[in-house]
């Protein structure tokens, strides 16, 4: 079986030999490198491909070459946009959805093949690149892959000359919490590999959403097995709750979601809504019920931080704010309950322009608010 190591990646590309340094001692050995990272940290990695470089140092030292282990230029995965344009640093919540897709793709790939055993490594770069790693592997995982994590005895671990234990020791100069440069041999390093038990999804998601990378939305609404979930509006927690799956959602956007689901909540027409738009308003109607959306957007206890930011948000709607508001709406769905859940439940439209007119699909039946 081949095992391959994927690692996610920022700035300290040691944790790579550490880890290679690790595994060995345990009897694991890698056949393959791939690694997750930004522009920024492909830039340090590179390091380690250079010619006698720290990991032509670790595999001279442990008796191993560069043709036991793949590992070149083409495996420093650096995630891209739609435009083409490489990550820089992860900074927003879009640069993350963009780090988790690669991290969803590459995970997908290898366990695809079942002669593979993935070790998934979460050491490196942010804290959101370990959680995208980490998720990857609740996703996709199989019971042969494992996430590990690498503790460094506490000197070493920020010395940009400590890459791994050597046979002989060594003697190199690190500094201490203040700065100040000391020497100390490398024989007194301490590196421990940490087996981080995980629950993998894997066996629960449908073939069919196996057969490609699938966002974390579709994967989780997947196994909502409830035939008709509720959708539960709590303002005063700032949330929504789709079967057993949360989201919590901006003030304003919330307050604009509420007003639409009360809408369909007290419609007075008998019977199922499927086919019925009588609660569906147009535009000029949302504005007109400014004071319904500030009295709503008021009883989120979120909204109280914000309320006097700005004079042009929730509390005094404008069409453009209303089709803003309306779109981030739906992306919030989407990415948290995925297409098919947005399809049911997020605002959508009826008619052509300017006639069109908007409402929730959802039955009123399964909608329950607490204000």
């Amino acid at each position: 079986m081949k095992n391959i190591l994927l690692a996610v990646s920022g700035l300290n590309p040691q944790i790579i030999t550490e880890t290679l340094y690790a595994l060995l001692m345990e009897g694991r050995k890698v056949d393959s490198i791939h690694i997750i990272t930004s522009r920024l940290g492909r830039d340090h990695i590179l390091k380690l491909l250079q010619p006698k470089g720290p990991l032509d140092a670790f595999l001279e030292e442990y008796g191993l070459t560069r043709e036991e282990i793949d590992f070149n230029y083409a495996n420093i995965h650096v995630p891209k946009d739609s435009e083409g344009r490489e990550l820089e640093e992860i900074l927003n919540a879009q640069d993350n959805e963009l780090f988790l897709r690669t991290c969803l793709e590459l995970t997908h790939r290898f366990t695809s093949n079942p002669d593979t055993a993935l070790f998934f490594l979460v050491a490196g770069g942010r804290k959101t690149m370990s959680s995208c790693l980490t998720l990857a592997a609740q996703l996709y995982g199989r019971p042969q892959d494992r996430i590990f994590h690498i503790l460094v005895s506490p000197e070493y671990e920020s010395s940009q000359e400590f890459w791994f234990p050597h046979k002989r020791s060594v003697r190199i100069e690190l500094k201490d919490s203040n700065g100040n440069p000391f020497w100390r041999e490398t024989k007194h390093a301490e590196i421990n590999l940490i087996s981080i038990p995980f629950v993998s999804i894997r066996e629960y998601i449908s073939p069919e959403l196996l057969k490609e990378p699938q966002p974390p939305a579709e994967l989780m609404a997947s196994l909502v097995k409830d035939d008709l979930p509720m959708l539960h509006i709590k303002l005063s927690e700032g949330k929504i709750i789709y079967g057993k799956i949360e989201l919590d959602m901006h003030p304003a956007r919330l307050a604009l979601f509420a007003y639409f689901a009360s809408r369909k909540k007290n419609c007075t027409r008998e019977g199922r809504c499927t086919g019925c738009y009588e609660c569906f308003v147009n535009t000029r109607e949302v504005l007109n019920d400014q004071d319904v959306l500030t009295q709503l957007y008021k009883k989120i206890p979120r909204s109280r931080v914000v309320e006097e930011m700005s004079n042009t948000g929730i509390t005094s709607l404008t069409k453009e704010n209303f089709n803003s508001y309306k779109s981030k709406v739906k992306s919030d769905i989407e990415l948290k309950l995925g297409i098919a859940v947005s399809k049911e439940i997020s605002i959508t439209s009826i008619g052509k322009a300017p006639d069109t007119k908007y409402g929730l699909n959802i039955d009123k039946d399964r909608i329950r608010i607490e204000y």
